[in-house]
């Protein structure tokens, strides 16, 4: 599905001094790099779960709405972007250097680092930090997979994937995405069945 951009931040928007912002996103880009080190054997785990038919795995249906994400106050500055939470799913918030605004998936395949850490192009695309990958802002696909360095070498391992794209509009005081308020609940339910049925049946009998 298509981002949907219906709105752009305002001239007024204020901008940290260039020294500051470095400062930040380097520090961010630290802590990202050890994040990803300790947690990328856990990442690389293939998942052999099979589908669930037991009771606990009956699904809601899909329910779109707009849910507050961050507030405008919380905007970054153009070529910047930044994380919130919307129905329960981590959501990065960039805006490109013209001051549109744009709302994707919150982790880079394959490893699962947050996008909002990355850098927003004036190319349409947001990079992520760690190995490169460029998304684009309006689909969500992949414009340029791991290209460099560490990037290559774990890029080669999997097959190009991108991140999903959201509606997202500002209201009053808020930036609200569209997302399936359910998704998070039905999960979770996946979830649960999964470590009763390792157990015995997910509708509480045993084999």
């Amino acid at each position: 599905a298509s981002s949907i951009c219906v709105f752009y931040l305002p001239v007024s928007v204020p901008q940290l001094p260039s020294s500051s912002l470095n400062n930040y996103t380097s520090f961010k880009m630290k802590s990202v790099m050890i994040a990803t080190l300790i947690g990328s054997a856990a990442a690389f785990a293939p998942s052999t779960q099979a589908p669930r038919s037991t009771a606990l795995s009956a699904m809601g249906k899909p329910k779109l709405q707009y849910v507050k994400c961050i507030s405008t106050d919380d905007l970054p500055a153009p070529g910047f972007a930044t994380s919130g939470v919307a129905g329960g799913l981590a959501i990065c918030i960039a805006v490109d250097p013209k001051g549109a605004v744009y709302a994707l998936g919150d982790k880079c395949p394959p490893v699962n680092q947050p996008l909002s850490f990355g850098k927003v192009g004036d190319d349409g695309t947001i990079a992520d930090p760690v190995l490169g990958t460029k998304f684009s802002l309006k689909t969500g696909e992949v414009v340029d997979w791991c290209p460099a360095g560490l990037g290559k070498l774990i890029g080669g391992i999997f097959d190009p994937v991108g991140v999903p794209t959201y509606p997202v509009k500002a209201k009053g005081k808020n930036v609200e995405v569209q997302v399936d308020v359910n998704y998070k609940a039905n999960f979770e339910a996946e979830y649960w069945t999964g470590v009763l049925d390792a157990q015995g049946k997910a509708n509480g009998k045993y084999y």
